[in-house]
């Protein structure tokens, strides 16, 4: 094998001729196999190809190489596509693009009628735009018999997207053409591990840290570490080409590149020897329920991890530094984007593609609530109404920004101001920080567009160009404060209480406006960078960015009446509020409507500890059998209430479940004194009656209560009302424990009837006239 040849050489002719037959291939070769910029430019010879990347600098880096290789010209038979930047012609047969430049291809020609062949490379990654582009494209695939797909990966489930082609062949290549050394290095700093490999290699040195911040901190301590002897370069997102070029491009001294996963795929940076590798990205979520996006640090998964180690082995055998511990176990895949972020865009796109985004044949399909989540934001953004675009939304979907953005622009006119307000909110890394009093951070940021990082007003400059303006008119500050709100109708936050940074979101979730914020003042905000909290009892999102709007900007989302209990007075009453999400607007109270009210109240009512009425009415009902649902019961015993204490249970009873529950568990006991008395139906389903012994003479058998004749528990009391026996045997205790009783008790209470003979006495409640004799 020569030094040109690559493992993946021998296997294009078959890859090829897999094509031409089954018009769909997969190929899976490891790191340094050559499939990125050998296969593409040989799939030429039948037609134009699109090169499907992840990134731009990719793009544009492979274009180059392929250009490099092949002897071609950039923008004649090999050129780029990327956003806000494109070097290509008519005659280009190889064109290299990021994916989201497929879809709005695909939507001005559903047929991509420009190209014979589709490659889309480093699928593994699973952006929301290569999820969108496969889907697309398969839909013109199915109705282009001419049309080819080909997907390439270095650590992919081939089987899954061999399936969703139709069954199509899979290529396995292998790959590295030089080993690599691999050590762990937990707890290591990248500074000291950049200094240790600089002795052990003579290539270049590549880092791998999770967001730009990281890079800039560890490059400046890794200048200060070497000295002068390295050049140190950083690589990310924000910066703009030319930088990004220059850090990649081939050097003849010693260089240390210190970069974000920008570098982990499709990217060869030439001379590469080794790799120091934190194990840590930045990852995107979002929270549907909360509205709020959070880009957060997570580890990285072990096909990235291999990714990344493959970045040392391309030129000459590598060494790769983890800083973590070997026995650290990482997640075999990295989460796809469709299970994590917004779909509000692809959503748009699929729109104006004209399908239908709850029936869409995905690669892998969205759950159900991040599809409602983005179809609602999309609806509150005036883009979409009855399922279809309206003009704004055919407007917006020609914007390549986010939704939110595309919203602002049309709303702000194409002013200078809101495509720098957009520059700016697209860039995640760069938050102004003003701690001044402002109505508007974004509006104070701006103000000073000398200050703003230059990849801000490159971004700035594009957004201008696709507007069709020039700046325009000026916008007045209400006027700005106005267009932000269009672009987040979902991120509107009230102050709870004036002064103080307590918020409440219109999603219905807390918020604090963050010391990062000027907006001080105002009563209600746009929240428009928000760092979501972490789930539990301090969740509360904290807004770093936030605008003042108005309270008479908002248009009611919906007009409730609801219906609350006092907590201390126990009194319903009912207010028909004018909501925006879950923030009051205006309300007013309005008389309550019995079929709400009721079950309110007679949940308040349940939730209390019962009364002993109530306990004794719910026992009489399980005694006689009547098998009654207690809720159903207090709400109708509510019907006519307004006040918790005026619920009574045995109101709710009608005639003929009263009847029987007198006759099969009544409420008292008629003594032989005549005097009625209580029954007390016990837990156990037991009946007992307090009654003083006088008021019982001559009774020999227990009474026994209801259809079942259960026997009643006498209480027996002293004149005083204390218990003297309890029992449920009368005969036995006038023949042996009356006598003990009536000699205890006569001469304490002597105004009492105390006779020899209880069989035959007169039951009565009353005293003696007189004292008997001793």
């Amino acid at each position: 094998m020569s030094a040109a040849d690559l493992p993946v050489d021998p296997f294009i002719p078959r890859i090829v001729d897999a094509l031409r037959q089954e018009r769909a291939a997969v190929v899976v070769a490891a790191p340094g196999a050559g499939k990125t910029t050998r296969i593409p430019p040989a799939l030429t010879e039948d037609g134009p190809v699109i090169l499907l990347q992840p990134r731009r600098v990719a793009a544009r880096a492979i274009a180059k190489r392929i250009a490099f290789e092949r002897g071609w010209t950039i923008a004649r038979e090999v050129g780029w596509h990327v956003k806000f930047d494109r070097q290509f012609s008519k005659e280009t047969r190889l064109l290299v693009a990021t994916e989201g430049i497929l879809t709005a291809r695909l939507q001005q020609d559903p047929l991509l009628s420009d190209f014979h062949t589709i490659v889309i490379d480093e699928f593994h990654e699973r952006s929301i735009h290569a999820d969108l582009g496969i889907a697309l494209a398969r839909q013109a695939w199915a109705a282009r018999n001419d049309l080819r797909i080909l997907v390439m990966s270095a650590t992919l489930d081939a089987g899954a997207v061999a399936r969703y082609l139709s069954g199509c062949p899979v290529f396995d290549i292998p790959g590295r053409l030089h080993p690599l050394t691999i050590e762990y290095r937990a707890g290591a700093t990248v500074r000291d591990t950049v200094h240790e490999v600089a002795g052990l290699t003579g290539g270049q040195i590549l880092c791998f840290l999770p967001g730009a911040g990281e890079v800039r901190r560890a490059a400046d301590d890794i200048r200060v570490r070497l000295g002068n002897g390295f050049d140190v370069v950083s690589l990310h997102g924000s910066l703009d080409a030319d930088e990004q070029d220059r850090a990649v491009a081939p050097v003849p001294g010693r260089r240390v590149i210190v970069a974000t996963n920008i570098a982990e795929t499709s990217l060869t940076v030439p001379g590469v020897t080794a790799v120091i590798d934190t194990g840590l990205h930045k990852v995107a979520r979002y929270d549907p329920q909360r509205a709020v996006d959070t880009l957060e640090t997570e580890r990285i998964s072990a096909d990235s991890a291999e990714q990344r180690a493959g970045r040392a082995g391309r030129t000459a055998p590598g060494i790769v530094r983890r800083l973590w511990s070997e026995h650290d176990r990482l997640k075999p895949h990295r989460d796809p984007d469709i299970r994590r972020v917004d779909l509000s865009a692809p959503l748009l796109d699929i729109l104006s593609w004209g399908g239908d985004p709850r029936s869409f044949d995905w690669y892998e399909a969205p759950r159900e609530d991040a599809v409602t989540a983005g179809l609602d934001l999309l609806r509150a953004l005036g883009a979409m109404e009855g399922g279809r675009l309206t003009e704004i939304g055919r407007a917006m979907s020609r914007l390549p920004v986010h939704p939110r953005l595309a919203r602002i622009l049309l709303e702000g006119r194409g002013s200078r101001a809101s495509v720098l307000a957009c520059a700016m909110l697209a860039d995640r890394q760069f938050l102004p920080l003003h701690p001044a009093a402002t109505t508007s951070d974004l509006l104070s940021a701006i103000e000073h567009e000398d200050r703003l990082p230059p990849h801000v007003l490159r971004s700035a400059r594009e957004l201008q160009r696709l507007s069709g303006t020039d700046g325009g008119p000026g916008m007045n500050e209400t006027a700005f404060r106005r267009a932000l709100l269009a672009g987040y109708p979902d991120r509107v936050a009230q102050r709870r209480i004036a002064g103080e940074p307590r918020l409440l979101l219109s999603s219905g979730h807390g918020g604090l406006i963050g010391p990062e914020s000027g907006v001080r003042d105002a009563e209600y905000l746009v929240a428009l960078d928000v760092q979501g909290g972490r789930r539990g009892e301090q969740s509360e999102a904290r807004v770093r960015m936030g605008s003042a709007i108005e309270k008479a900007w908002l248009t009611p989302t919906v007009v409730v009446t609801e219906h609350e209990i006092d907590p201390d007075s126990g009194t319903l009453r009912a207010y028909e509020r004018q909501m925006y999400g879950a923030l009051v607007l205006k309300e007013r109270v309005v008389a309550p409507d019995p079929l709400q009210a009721a079950p309110l109240l007679a949940d308040a009512f349940l939730a209390r500890d019962r009364t002993d009425s109530d306990e004794q009415l719910l026992r009489r009902l399980r005694f006689a059998g009547l098998d009654l649902d207690v809720r159903v019961l207090a709400t109708r015993a509510a019907a006519t209430c307004r006040r918790i204490a005026d619920i009574v249970l045995y109101d709710a009873l009608d005639w003929n479940q009263k009847q029987s529950l007198e006759r099969l568990a009544p409420a008292t006991l008629i003594a032989p004194s005549g005097r009625t008395h209580r029954l007390d139906y016990e837990p156990d389903g037991s009946v007992s009656a307090s009654i003083k012994l006088q008021e019982l003479f001559g009774l020999s058998e227990i009474p026994a209560i209801g259809q079942r004749r259960v026997p009643l528990r006498l209480r027996l009391l002293a004149p005083n009302g204390r218990p003297v026996q309890t029992t449920m045997d009368l005969r036995s205790f006038w023949d042996r424990t009356y006598p003990e009783v009536r000699k205890e008790l006569r001469a304490r209470y002597p105004k009492h009837p105390w006779p020899d003979d209880p069989w035959h006495a007169t039951p009565t409640a009353r005293t003696s006239r007189r004292p008997p004799a001793s």
